[in-house]
Order: structure tokens, then C-alpha cells, then sequence
């Protein structure tokens, strides 16, 4: 092969190059966010509680990362036992949805405190102030989150 020939083939092999590079797959790429894993379509078990002690509030994460758009994405759930005290009022960048299994839970989003019945969702938009805990004394309860925006 002559240099005539090998310079003809060098658009061919960037190509090969690119699409081999396209191809991996986004678990291993690093994140656009350093402290997060970039997340991919599929199964995702719960993981190691993010509270192990035990204590009125457990919670068990599913997944936490960032979507190929820059977009972080956590899911997790809660169980709160009765009298459980309130979580500390927040204000992320994120949105958050509280989706509740069992109980009642109590969900102050921007000074209006609202009760949340087993099958019913609750929604607190990015930047408002918000807290949620167990409106029972003496029953528990548990419920569902996911928290989408941008990395923080």
C-alpha cells in the first residue's frame, strides 16, 4: 500500500474510530457531573439503605445519577414510623414527587400543608419550600420519591 492509498483510507478508519466510540456504553462514560454516575435504561434494585442506622425514618435508594441531558434523577423510598418529627424545610433546584404507599403523609410545599392518602402524589416544584412527615401518631408511613433537575 502506497501513501496515496493509506490517505484514502484514513476517513474510513475515523469513521470506525467514532462509531466504535459512540458504542460505549454510558455506565462506563464519566458523568457530566463528576460525583454522579451517568444512569442507562434498565433494572434497578434497591440499594444500601442511605440511613442504616435504625432510627423513625429509614429510606432505601434505587438510583441516583445523571440522565445523558444533564438531568439528575434520584429515586428512593421512606418509611416513616409513627410520630416520626418532620424533615428539616428545604429548597432544592430540583423537583420532587412523593408518590405514598401506606399512611398518611403530611407535605408542606411553599407554606401550604396538604394531608396525602395511600395512592395519592405530591409535588413540590423546584426552588419552593417543603417538608413531609408522618401525619399519624400511631400508624406508619411510607411513600415513594423522584427527584429530577439539575445537578446540584
Amino acid at each position: 500500500m502506497n501513501r496515496r492509498e493509506f490517505s484514502a483510507m484514513l476517513p474510513m478508519f475515523a469513521a470506525a474510530f467514532a462509531e466504535a466510540e459512540a458504542q460505549t456504553t454510558p455506565s462506563t462514560q464519566a458523568a457530566p457531573h463528576a460525583a454522579l454516575e451517568t444512569l442507562v435504561s434498565g433494572r434497578y434494585p434497591p440499594i444500601a439503605p442511605a440511613n442504616p442506622h435504625p432510627g423513625p425514618r429509614q429510606s432505601q435508594r434505587f438510583l441516583l445519577g445523571v440522565l445523558p441531558d444533564t438531568i439528575r434523577l434520584e429515586a428512593h423510598e421512606t418509611h416513616l414510623a409513627p410520630g416520626c418529627p418532620p424533615e428539616p424545610i428545604e429548597t432544592h433546584k430540583h423537583t420532587e414527587m412523593w408518590f405514598v404507599r401506606e399512611g398518611t403523609a403530611r407535605l408542606m410545599t411553599a407554606g401550604v400543608t396538604r394531608d396525602l392518602a395511600a395512592g395519592e402524589m405530591g409535588l413540590c416544584i423546584a426552588g419552593d419550600q417543603h417538608t413531609i412527615y408522618n401525619a399519624s401518631q400511631t400508624e406508619p408511613c411510607s411513600y415513594f420519591v423522584v427527584a429530577v433537575g439539575p445537578p446540584e
